[in-house]
């Protein structure tokens, strides 16, 4: 049972206040391609409360999609509108997030983070249970959304005990 005709994940969007400045990040600093833009969207009806669930004047200045590696898609948006917050939730808050990236080498991973001037959290954790063989670290874009590096180049634990 399930989603009938569920293949995988499509595309991750999200809001960010600079589309210039996620574009920089993106793919100076991660190395994501920029793939295209649309935009503005903007209604005077109730087509973007309907359709999009944010204020009915929200103007979508632009979006841009990016791909990185060969598998994710990111949709960026950059919003304008009345009631518009601006914080980022945090993971503990509903609708906290983060978006995790897998990287071959995580430590030749954080120290290039680490010269380009990115907020890494803390150091490279060690997984354990089902997990084990993965390391993880945080870090947050410029705009404070944050990210993850996993590596696992010798897979997890479940994965070694279901093969």
């Amino acid at each position: 049972m399930g989603l009938p005709g569920l293949a995988g994940v499509d595309h991750v969007g999200f809001t960010v206040p600079d589309l210039e400045q996620a574009r920089a990040f993106l793919v100076d600093v991660l190395g994501c391609e920029y793939v295209y833009s649309l935009g503005p969207f903007i209604h005077d009806d109730d087509w973007m409360r309907e359709h999009l669930n944010v204020h009915p004047r929200a103007v979508m200045r632009q979006l841009h999609f990016f791909r990185c590696g060969n598998q994710a898609i990111f949709e960026v948006f950059q919003y304008e509108a009345p009631e518009r917050g601006t914080g980022q939730p945090a993971n503990s808050d509903v609708g906290g997030h983060h978006v995790a990236l897998y990287v071959q080498d995580l430590d030749r991973a954080v120290a290039y983070l680490h010269k380009q001037g990115v907020r890494v959290l803390g150091r490279p954790t060690a997984s354990t249970g089902p997990s084990e063989g993965q390391r993880w670290v945080y870090f947050l874009a410029p705009w404070g959304m944050q990210f993850e590096l996993v590596s696992y180049p010798g897979g997890k634990a479940f994965d070694r005990a279901s093969s």
